[in-house]
């Protein structure tokens, strides 16, 4: 397999007319912020709350336009576990990624940030989490997938919703 062939966007929903022109490059990955609560430890360890742990899942992106076709794009998350009223632990990921994005609409464009790349840099988010939490000595936490595709259909229908709203209302 050729380098070029690495990095050719797959055909993708949302992207329309893929041509050979086309293509999305990722040209770093990286962890942008980490940070890592115990604030009941050690009596957490000590005497835990005889409760099933609870799972609070945050995520959101961030885009920045670097420059000619360069975009970097931040997938953060926010996982706090709570056992009863005590916190374990919280931990915050921000993954980032360098993308070379060449050939597309103006349109299309939206869909690769908030969709195409999301789903590049979730397998990092993850991986950080989990090894994250397994070094403040918790069990391992493995974050469910994410459709991002889904997402931002529904971001984008809630914009139009808006705008509707906000039309509607200009009118009256």
């Amino acid at each position: 397999m050729t380098d070029d062939a690495n990095t050719q966007a797959q055909p993708m929903a949302g992207a329309q007319n893929n041509t050979p022109t086309q293509h999305v490059a990722v040209q770093k990955v990286y962890v942008k912020d980490v940070s890592f609560e115990t604030p009941n430890t050690p009596s957490i360890f000590l005497n835990p709350p005889q409760v099933a742990p609870s799972v609070n899942f945050q995520m959101s992106t961030s885009h920045s336009y670097l420059q000619a076709d360069l975009h970097e794009v931040v997938l953060k998350a926010t996982v706090t576990v709570t056992m009863g009223e005590k916190t374990a632990f919280l931990v915050e990921v921000q993954q980032a990624g360098l993308f070379s994005i060449q050939g597309f609409k103006e349109e299309q464009i939206p869909y690769l940030i908030s969709s195409y790349c999301p789903n590049i840099l979730f397998p990092f988010v993850r991986e950080t989490v989990s090894d994250t939490v397994v070094r403040g000595g918790f069990p391992q936490l493995l974050l469910d997938p994410i459709n991002f595709d889904a997402v931002f259909t529904q971001q984008m229908q809630r914009a139009q919703q808006q705008a509707a709203a906000q039309a509607a209302s200009a009118t009256a």
